[in-house]
């Protein structure tokens, strides 16, 4: 290990990356990427530390992680900080963890090389549960024991963040804290408040600093919580530990209201390895109120919050100045939900009209698609597949998931999609979710057979194409979905079986089809970990310690290391707990569920109450346009939709005229 504080270890590490496979990954320097020095913030009178050091991480390999919109926009809010800095930290594939280990090279960051144990703060950033592995790998390889209680004040507080970090349960013992919600003004009140504790020179070590932190009310401190549990393996109550005070009983999550206050990143990261996407993203909205029952993310993001057509045109402008990307994802939930959606695209496309900049909106609504957002998506030559998620394969299922489409909609959607040139679509569906029979799922192939039918009656054509892709439904904590119980892998496996037959059998249109689908064994392990509690945590701790590392990706997966490791885990439990009591059980209304201290805004009696309307197949309106429902988000968290228009419109600055300087003067001003 290093011996001074913050002391680059690539001369360690150097010597190692001509044995492993894509070294560029582990080098850091990419364009707009930053390395401050380590002593940033100064000393206080009596040498006091006055620097606040995150290493962040995205835990999974480097072309995944570095496109990563939480992770880059945290990283560039800290940078900017004086007294604080931030660097980046990524999951190290299996063949340099092995020589890490053999050469007694620490988890380092790639931008400075620097050991993560060094940094003040390890914060992770979980958009899946399938990254838990990879969390452990890098607290072992950075010398920071697994488990918090075993940490001294020579380590980093490791915390986190991200969707999956609204159920912090599974992975509570290794956590020192969670912050759940925008992380924007939360990672920098967290900053504010080491930074204070650093100056007064570290009164009480780390236990006053997580009370401190705790007592906020916006940081979850798991060791602060006791879990009493009911004799038949239920829990009795989360509740604060009797020997503090002023911890609360719930924790609340961190909305940012007004986006155009936070225009990040302005100087995107510019990947030097090859990435999953290759483009320069703005994110035009945050939230969804749709009030789909499956998406955990459009629950836990409410209300919706719109970023105006200048703010986002200032976004755009500024952002491909900055990288020299030639696509533009407009990113969100449903990001032609926009209420602007529409001069936004023409506004861009006019805008970047001859050059080589693309649009792309990765999500799209088969109800909020039209011809006319086509066109403009596609002005500058670009004609990829187009992607809608219709989700469920039947009316009836789509009603019980509250997603409002017909099959009508859907076939006059592809109907003018294939009729202005397109040759691909792509259906996103899922299968297992609650009601859902044989029937259900078959009725995918139907509706795929029309749409080939459609497509080649409007275009004329016989080369269309339609790809069918399927997910299982994993139940996820805040969503009326919570209390179902999850379908078997068996049961997956044998539904997809089915319609992969229905869908081959047909030999008019069988083979215009393609049919991607996931096995039901990895949904079992994600439904797991995202409906767990903190008995769990000895499962991933097994299967860490069995080899288990990137369970995201297939080729790494063991279905089989999880289910014996589980076995092993619950075996010298006093309640009678396996897999199946986890996820394919059903929840009743009264039962404490692992995550219920952790408050989102969403009323408990509501979600149960669109639970019910689900099994009683009831839709309910978008809430942006209609009057409220009472989920309880707005009232709570002192928040509320925030919706255009606005009336403005983009000026159609030339990429290369003198308009450009002057735009981004201004908005540096502002």
């Amino acid at each position: 290990m290093t011996s001074t504080p913050g002391a680059s270890v690539f001369p360690l590490l150097e010597p190692l990356l001509e044995q492993v496979s894509k070294p560029i990954q582990y080098v850091g320097g990419e364009l707009n990427s930053t390395v401050k020095d380590w002593n940033v913030g100064g000393h206080g009178p009596g040498g006091e530390e006055l620097t606040t050091r995150w290493a962040l991480m995205y835990p999974d390999a480097y072309e995944v992680g570095v496109p990563n919109q939480g992770v880059m926009i945290l990283y560039e809010v800290l940078n900017e900080r004086e007294d604080a800095l931030a660097e980046r930290t990524y999951a190290v594939w299996p063949d340099l963890e092995r020589l890490m280990r053999e050469h007694d090279v620490p988890q380092f960051t790639v931008d400075g090389h620097r050991s993560v144990r060094d940094f003040d703060v390890l914060g992770l950033s979980f958009s899946t549960e399938l990254g838990y592995t990879n969390m452990l790998t890098a607290l072992d390889l950075a010398g920071i024991p697994l488990h918090a209680q075993d940490r001294t004040d020579e380590d980093p507080l490791v915390i986190a963040g991200g969707h999956a970090a609204f159920n912090p349960e599974p992975i509570a013992d290794f956590l020192d804290a969670a912050i759940v919600g925008d992380g924007e003004e939360a990672v920098l009140a967290v900053t504010d408040l080491i930074g204070d504790w650093k100056a007064e020179g570290m009164p009480g070590g780390r236990r006053e600093l997580l009370l401190r932190l705790a007592r906020t009310g916006g940081v979850y401190v798991p060791s602060l919580y006791d879990v009493s549990y009911l004799p038949d393996g239920r829990i009795q109550r989360v509740a604060p530990r009797a020997d503090v005070t002023g911890v609360p009983w719930r924790v609340s999550k961190h909305t940012v209201m007004d986006l155009d206050a936070w225009p990040y990143p302005k100087q995107p990261l510019v990947p030097l390895a090859e990435s999953v996407h290759e483009r320069m993203s703005v994110e035009i909205f945050r939230g969804c109120t749709r009030g789909c029952r499956f998406c955990q993310a459009g629950m836990i993001t409410r209300p919706v919050r719109e970023r105006s057509i200048t703010g986002i045109g200032e976004m755009v402008e500024r952002g491909l100045a900055a990288t020299g990307f030639e696509e533009v994802g407009l990113l969100s939930l449903s990001s032609a939900d926009h209420s602007e959606i529409a001069d936004i695209t023409k506004g861009l496309a006019d805008r970047y009209d001859g050059t080589q900049t693309g649009l792309s909106l990765p999500s799209t609504r088969v109800d909020a698609f039209n011809i006319d957002l086509a066109n403009e998506l596609t002005r500058n030559g670009r004609r990829s597949g187009l992607t809608f998620a219709p989700e469920g394969g039947s009316e009836r299922i789509r009603k019980v998931i509250n997603k409002m489409v017909t099959e009508d909609d859907l076939i006059n959607t592809v109907a003018a999609a294939y009729g202005a040139g397109w040759r691909q679509v792509k259906l996103y569906f899922m299968c297992g979710l609650p009601t859902e029979t044989d029937e259900d799922v078959l009725q995918i192939a139907e509706l795929a057979k029309r749409v080939i039918e459609t497509g080649r009656r409007v275009s004329g054509r016989r080369d269309i194409r339609c790809t069918v892709s399927i997910g299982g439904f994993v139940p996820k904590p805040h969503t009326p979905f919570q209390w179902c119980a999850q379908l078997g892998a068996e049961e997956t496996d044998a539904r997809l079986e089915k319609l992969r037959d229905a869908i081959r059998s047909d030999k008019r249109y069988g083979s215009s089809i393609g049919f991607r689908y996931h096995d039901g064994k990895p949904g079992i392990v994600e439904g797991l970990l995202s409906r767990g509690d903190r008995r769990v945590g000895r499962v991933i701790e097994q299967v860490w310690r069995d080899g288990g590392r990137f369970d995201g990706w297939s080729e790494h997966f063991s279905y089989e290391r999880w289910m014996s490791a589980a076995q092993t885990a619950f075996a010298d439990l006093p309640w009678d707990l396996d897999v199946d009591w986890y996820t394919t059980r059903e929840r009743g209304e009264t039962e404490v569920l692992p995550w219920d201290h952790i408050d989102s805004g969403l009323d408990k009696e509501w979600l149960w109450a669109d639970w019910q309307d689900a099994l009683d197949e009831t839709e309910v309106d978008d809430c942006r346009w209609t009057p409220c429902f009472d989920c309880g988000v707005c009232p709570q968290m002192g928040t509320e939709i925030e919706i255009g228009p606005t009336g403005k419109t983009l000026l159609p600055l030339t990429v290369l005229g003198s308009g450009r300087e002057a735009m981004l003067a201004s908005a540096h001003q502002h």
